[in-house]
C-alpha cells in the first residue's frame, strides 16, 4: 500500500462519550420520558418540544465535545 502512495490508519475504538448523535439522544430520551406520553399525539408534541430545545450553540459544542470541530 505504502509504495502506492496510500497510507494505512487505523480508527480509535467506538466510543458514545465521543459520538455526538449519542450525546444528542440522551438529553432528547430524557426530555421525552419526563414529559410521560403515553399516547401518540402527545408523544409527537413531546419529542417536537424536545428537539426545538436544542439550540445551535449547544449542537456545536457537541460536535467540538467530540473532535469534529474546532470552533
Amino acid at each position: 500500500m505504502e509504495a502506492r502512495g496510500a497510507k494505512l490508519r487505523f480508527l480509535p475504538a467506538y466510543s458514545p462519550d465521543l459520538n455526538p448523535i449519542e450525546m444528542v439522544f440522551a438529553k432528547l430520551k430524557d426530555s421525552v420520558r419526563s414529559a410521560a406520553a403515553r399516547c401518540a399525539d402527545t408523544l409527537c408534541r413531546a419529542i417536537a418540544s424536545a428537539l426545538a430545545a436544542f439550540t445551535p450553540e449547544e449542537c456545536a459544542r457537541y460536535l467540538r465535545h467530540a473532535g469534529y470541530a474546532s470552533t
